[in-house]
C-alpha cells in the first residue's frame, strides 16, 4: 500500500498514524465502523457500469467512501482494513470463514500486547472494538432485537459466531484461524457477482453511530438503540431509495440506478 493511500484511508477515518498498540487498534476499528457502512449497493454499481466481478481496488473502495459515502460488503471492508493494519505495522491474519459453505466469509485476526482479537468489519453488525478470541466465557455484543455471540474457541482453534435476532438464531460463522492470500477467494468472490446470488438481489445496508444503528434489508427499515429496535416497512422501490438517502447520504440518482435493477429481493440472512 502507498505511502498517499495509507494517509487517505487513515483521513477518511479520521485518525492519526500512531504506533500498533491496543490502544490504537480500538480506534482504527472503531473509526472504520462508525465511518464505513456494510452495504452491497456499490457492489451491483460497479458491476452493472464497471463489469467488476472482484475486489473493488483500494482507491476506488476510497473514492466510493468519499464522493458518495459508500462501503462495501465482507471482502471489501475486510481485506482493506487487513492491508492498512499491515502496513501500520500490525501482526495480522486475513482468515477465511464458512457459513452454510466454505470460505464465504474472511475476517481478520490480530494480535496485539500478546492477546489474539477478532476484527469484522464487513458483518453488518456492531462489532465497535476488536472481539478478543482468548474465552473462556461466551462473549455478547447485543443491539437492539440483535445478540451476537462469539464462543469459546474448539479444540481446533475455530472460533464460532452466532446471530440472533428476536432470541432466534438466524446466521453465523466459524472462524479457521489460519494465514490466507486474498487471490484464494477469487473464485467466491466471483461467484457472489452472479446474477443468482444473494447480494445481487437484495438490499443490506448498516450504519452505525456510538449507541445507535441504522439498517435498511429490503424493504425494512431497523433502528436499534439500547436493547430497543424499531422496524418499519418501506412501501415501495422508490421510498427504499429515498430512506436510503435519507440516512446513508448516498446520491439518490445513484441509489434509483441499482434498485431499478431488482426484480425479486431475497433475504439476505437466508
Amino acid at each position: 500500500m502507498q505511502q498517499h493511500l495509507i494517509d487517505r484511508y487513515l483521513s477518511i477515518l479520521g485518525v492519526s498514524r500512531r504506533e500498533p498498540t491496543r490502544d490504537a487498534l480500538f480506534e482504527l476499528v472503531r473509526s472504520h465502523m462508525l465511518r464505513i457502512p456494510f452495504e452491497n449497493l456499490s457492489k451491483i454499481y460497479y458491476r452493472k457500469h464497471q463489469g467488476l466481478i472482484g475486489l473493488p481496488g483500494l482507491e476506488l473502495f476510497l473514492e466510493g467512501i468519499e464522493r458518495f459515502n459508500l462501503g462495501g460488503t465482507c471482502y471489501a471492508n475486510n481485506f482493506h482494513i487487513h492491508e492498512l493494519l499491515a502496513n501500520l505495522g500490525y501482526q495480522v491474519m486475513l482468515c477465511g470463514a464458512d457459513m452454510s459453505n466454505p470460505d464465504v466469509h474472511v475476517v481478520n485476526i490480530v494480535n496485539s500486547e500478546g492477546r489474539d482479537y477478532l476484527v469484522d468489519v464487513g458483518y453488518a453488525a456492531p462489532f465497535l472494538t476488536p472481539l478478543p478470541r482468548d474465552l473462556k466465557t461466551d462473549y455478547c455484543v447485543s443491539l437492539g432485537s440483535d445478540q451476537y455471540i462469539l464462543r469459546p474457541q474448539d479444540s481446533r482453534g475455530y472460533s464460532h459466531l452466532e446471530f440472533y435476532r428476536n432470541g432466534t438464531p438466524r446466521h453465523g460463522y466459524w472462524v479457521k484461524p489460519f494465514p490466507r492470500q486474498i487471490g484464494e477467494f477469487d473464485r467466491v468472490i466471483a461467484g457472489s457477482f452472479d446474477k443468482s446470488a444473494t447480494f445481487m438481489n437484495a438490499l443490506l445496508m448498516t450504519r452505525f453511530f456510538p449507541d445507535r444503528s441504522i439498517v435498511i434489508r429490503n424493504l425494512s427499515l431497523m433502528e436499534s438503540h439500547g436493547t430497543v429496535t424499531q422496524t418499519r416497512g418501506l412501501a415501495s422501490l422508490e421510498e427504499l431509495a429515498q430512506a436510503v438517502h435519507d440516512h446513508f447520504a448516498i446520491p439518490l440518482a445513484l441509489i434509483l440506478d441499482v434498485v431499478n435493477e431488482f426484480e425479486r429481493l431475497e433475504d439476505p440472512w437466508e
